[in-house]
C-alpha cells in the first residue's frame, strides 16, 4: 500500500489544475463589480462592506478584462471541482481512507495535542504523528475537505445564473444571494491561504520528496507532509 493511492493523486492534480482556473478567472469576474455586500441586493458600493481591490491583468484569467470569458472559464471548471470532490469523497469512504488517515480523534482536538504539533511543526519537524498524517494535519485536510470546499461549491450554486428560481431555499440559506456572493468570496482566500501554507510546508520537508510522492505514490510507510 502506497502512501498515496492512485485516486488521491489523480484528483490532487486535477483539482490543483481547477483551483488555479476558477481563482483567476475569479478574480476577473470580481473586477466586474468590486464590491461586497450582506443580504438579498447590493448595487450601491456606499452599501458595501468591503471594497476589494482591481487585480491586475496577469493574474485573471482571460489576462483582459472579458466578464463572459471569465465566466465561461469559471463555470467549465467549477463542473471539475465538484465532480472531482465527488468521486474523492466516494474513493476516500470507500477505502477507508478519510477514516485512517484524515479523521481526526477526540485526543488530537485536545489544546495540549494541538500545542504539541504547533511547537514540533516551529521546529521544523513535520514527521511526528503516528500515522501518516499528524493532528494539525489531519484536522487542516479535514477541515479543507469537509468544509471549505463543498462552502465553495454550495455557495458558487447560490450566485449562478438562475439558480434563485430554481433552489431559492439554498440562497435563503446562505442569507441572500449577496450574502453567497461575500462568502463564497471569503471561502475563495482562505482556500488560497490554505494552498499558500501547504506549499512552504512542502518547501519545507523536502519538495523533491513530497512531488515525488504525489506522482508515483511514494513508498510504503512514509510518512505525511505539506
Amino acid at each position: 500500500m502506497r502512501r498515496h493511492a492512485l485516486v488521491t493523486r489523480i484528483w490532487h492534480w486535477i483539482n490543483a489544475l481547477a483551483v488555479v482556473v476558477l481563482f483567476m478567472s475569479g478574480l476577473n469576474i470580481s473586477n466586474a463589480h468590486r464590491f461586497l455586500y450582506w443580504g438579498d441586493y447590493g448595487f450601491d458600493p456606499a452599501d458595501a462592506w468591503l471594497s476589494v481591490m482591481r487585480f491586475p491583468a496577469w493574474a485573471t484569467i482571460p489576462q483582459r478584462y472579458d466578464l463572459a470569458e471569465a465566466r465561461d472559464w469559471h463555470n467549465t471548471f467549477a463542473w471539475v471541482f465538484a465532480l472531482g470532490l465527488l468521486g474523492m469523497w466516494i474513493a476516500s469512504l470507500a477505502n477507508r481512507h478519510f477514516q485512517r488517515d484524515i479523521a481526526a480523534s477526540a485526543s488530537e482536538w485536545s489544546p495540549r495535542s494541538l500545542l504539541v504539533d504547533m511547537r514540533e511543526h516551529l521546529r521544523g519537524h513535520f514527521d511526528h504523528g503516528d500515522g501518516r498524517y499528524n493532528s494539525l494535519q489531519k484536522i487542516s485536510y479535514g477541515l479543507v475537505l469537509g468544509v471549505l470546499l463543498p462552502l465553495m461549491i454550495v455557495t458558487g450554486l447560490a450566485i449562478s445564473p438562475g439558480i434563485e428560481p430554481a433552489m431559492p431555499w439554498l440562497v435563503d440559506a446562505l442569507g441572500g444571494r449577496q450574502s453567497a456572493r461575500s462568502l463564497h468570496f471569503l471561502a475563495a482566500w482562505a482556500l488560497f491561504a490554505f494552498v499558500a501554507v501547504h506549499l512552504v510546508m512542502v518547501i519545507l520537508s523536502g519538495p523533491i520528496r513530497q512531488v515525488a510522492a504525489m506522482i508515483t505514490g511514494g513508498p510504503r510507510g512514509d510518512a505525511g507532509n505539506g
